[in-house]
């Protein structure tokens, strides 16, 4: 059985009794019995926060990506909700001011194992502020939906830090939030030490349909487990002019446009034979977002093997597909995103230029494909010291 950092500390809630909080979470944030977790610890009798702080998509998940959330009153408390995405790069972290008096901050996220969801960059830049202002860091730990052993994919550049590539990881990277708060600390970046209260009961083959709980949306674009296990590769579309599904019910499962031939991407997609994965013909229209209102042509992408599913390959592998079927259709985002204007989204989302280089110049993507390897390797030997879980259930 499962029993999430949450869980576990609501079994203790007099290591709460005295102290002065904040709680950065959200409404994936649930205790085994689904109560949100402000909820849960004051009805398993622990003192409440002082004060609720929200990551992108606000503390209730409501809002759409790059939607600002605004700072608001929790109806259910009475407590002062602030956020920490606004309209500015400077609302990303809190301001110190706002942990005055406080002696604690509670970190309680459900991130979803990819670089580019913000959610680890919100905890780890929120725990080094916090830490910086003599404040203790507790993170309530949960398990990765798409398990912990496999690593994919490319090491993000320095020059391409950004909100969706805050730390250096591959795009797919197999730890834990406590996990990534303890490979930040073991590269220097904080003041002091994160307490992880762990999760007991998970280990690194555990992908999500083995967890036994139902899937709370993380975010209003990540419905099902398998939209979170192909999003670290179908994010990619989001440096695109292609539509990646937003605005209709399957969101990061949908990719096209208006005049892409649905058979021939599909066609050409199933030739590829990648593996975990299935292209099926269609249309839908986006009722918002990009293509609003038009008819698109494009692919469902179906999870057919969790397990044998490289995603980072699949999402590289459906911009190729598009590149061959539909050049005019595969146009890059030139729009700022997510606060930064001055670098091309899907360099951002890659972390190097290779892959938008590649594609303009007409060239072959299996040299990079095969580099991604050392990155791999090398971060796998760098994680091995701040692992917490064992690889299956023999092991730890």
């Amino acid at each position: 059985m499962i029993r999430t950092g949450l869980d576990r500390l609501l079994e203790s809630p007099e290591a709460l009794v005295g102290r002065q909080y904040g709680l950065l979470s959200h409404s994936a944030a649930r205790s085994a019995d689904l109560w949100p977790i402000h909820m849960a610890l004051l009805r398993h009798g622990a003192p409440g926060p002082t004060m609720l702080f929200g990551p992108e998509h606000g503390f209730y998940g409501v809002e759409q990506d790059m939607i600002p959330s605004i700072d608001e009153v929790d109806p259910w408390t009475g407590l002062t909700t602030l956020s920490l995405y606004g309209d500015s790069d400077s609302s990303l972290r809190p301001d110190p001011e706002t942990l005055a008096g406080l002696d604690l901050l509670v970190i309680d996220l459900q991130d979803i194992g990819s670089r580019y969801y913000t959610y680890a960059a919100t905890a780890i830049w929120a725990a080094e502020v916090a830490l910086d202002q003599g404040l203790e860091v507790w993170i309530l730990d949960r398990p990765n939906p798409l398990g912990g052993r496999e690593v994919e994919g490319n090491l993000r550049s320095d020059e391409l830090e950004s909100f969706v590539g805050a730390l250096r990881l591959p795009p797919r990277h197999g730890l834990t939030l406590g996990e990534l708060a303890r490979l930040e600390e073991s590269r220097g970046r904080f003041a002091g030490q994160c307490k992880i209260w762990e999760v007991e009961g998970w280990h690194r083959g555990m992908l999500w349909p083995e967890v036994d709980r139902p899937w709370i949306a993380p975010s209003p674009n990540i419905p099902s487990a398998e939209i979170a296990f192909l999003y670290p590769g179908l994010c990619l579309v989001e440096g695109t002019e292609l539509s990646e599904g937003r605005g209709t019910t399957r969101p990061f499962q949908l990719v096209g446009a208006p005049d892409i031939d649905a058979v021939d991407l599909a066609d050409e997609l199933n030739g590829r034979g990648l593996p975990g994965v299935e292209f099926v013909p269609t249309f839908f229209r986006p009722q918002f977002h990009k293509h609003e209102g038009k008819v698109c042509g494009g692919v469902e992408i179906r999870v057919t093997d969790y397990v044998d599913l490289r995603p980072y390959r699949c999402g590289v592998e459906v911009l190729v597909a598009v590149r061959k079927v539909a050049p005019e259709a595969l146009v890059w985002r030139r729009e700022a995103y997510e606060f930064v204007a001055d670098r091309p989204a899907i360099d951002l989302l890659t972390g190097e230029t290779s892959l938008r280089e590649t594609l303009e110049a007409g060239g072959d993507l299996t040299s990079w494909i095969s580099s991604w390897a050392d990155d791999e390797g090398a971060f796998r030997r760098e994680c091995s010291e701040v692992l917490l879980y064992p690889d299956s259930p023999s092991t730890g």
